[in-house]
Parts: structure tokens; sequence; C-alpha cells
């Protein structure tokens, strides 16, 4: 972000918690979101559909996982206060402010991020295998584990 805000590249792809305070400050210039729909913390900064990149949706998203084998009533009681904290209207503003989505109540459960998780991996996986990337795990490694609770989804990245 120093480098971008400084002059010393052209274009950054980021996640909207590290860039729009400099975007708001008039420091840089954002161009559009990735994600599918805009920003509601920044909507007059367009999708990418929208600025002439249509389908190139990449957002940032968080899940909260516990170690395999972990018991489903301690999976259970974690979920259970990690959807009470993403219920309060104080978190919800905060995570608005920095561009973060709240899942609608029945997307916060571990199937859910475990479907998502495996979905992205799905995604990702050949692009990783094209580019030769070497990694100590496998793809079937992370469709493994143990989701433990919901995702903090969407932080549309900004570019």
């Amino acid at each position: 972000m120093q480098d971008l805000v400084g002059g010393h590249v052209d274009l950054m792809f980021d996640q909207p918690p590290n860039s729009l305070p400099h975007v708001r400050d008039g420091n840089i210039k954002a161009y559009a979101v990735t994600g599918k729909v805009r920003l509601a913390s920044a909507p007059d900064i367009p999708t990418v559909d929208e600025a002439g990149l249509p389908g190139f949706h990449v957002t940032v998203w968080s899940g909260l996982w516990a170690p395999k084998g972990t018991a489903q009533e301690v999976i259970s009681q974690l979920n259970a206060a990690a959807v009470d904290a993403l219920a309060n209207q104080s978190v919800q503003c905060r995570l608005a402010d920095l561009g973060q989505d709240v899942p609608a109540r029945d997307q916060q459960i571990p199937a859910v991020l475990a479907a998502f998780q495996a979905a992205e991996i799905e995604r990702w996986w050949p692009i990783v295998r094209a580019m030769n990337l070497q990694t100590k795990y496998s793809q079937e490694t992370f469709v493994r584990l143990d989701c433990a609770f919901a995702a903090v989804e969407g932080a549309k990245n900004v570019a």
C-alpha cells in the first residue's frame, strides 16, 4: 500500500480494510470491487462487471476452524458464540465500515463453510497446479479439514 500511495506502483488489488481509508482520504483511486455486488460501505465504487471486466470475481473471506476431531458439542458452542457476535449491531457496523459483509444467518453454519471452502479449493487449485507452485499440502488435505464455524464472507477486493 505504501508503494501505491507513494506512486511507486500503478495498480494494486487489495482488500477493503486496507484500501478504503486511503480511498476515502483521496490518496488512491478505486476503479472497481472484484465482488459481484458493490460494497455497502463504498457504493460509489463499481463492480468489475460494471467497470468492463465481467466475471473477474475474487473475494477475500474469513472462517473459523477447530482442529480435526474436535467434539461436535465444542464446535456447536463455538458456532453459537460466533453467531451471537455477528448478530451484534456494533460488530456488524464495524465489519461494514471495513468493507466486510456478514453472511445471512442460515449461512453461518459449519456445513456451509465446509462447502464454500471446498468450492474455493476446487476453483483455485488448478491455477496453483498450473503455476507449479510448491506447497507441502495437497488439495485433499485442505478438503479434509474440519470446519468449526461460519465464515465472515465477502470482503470484496478493491482494484
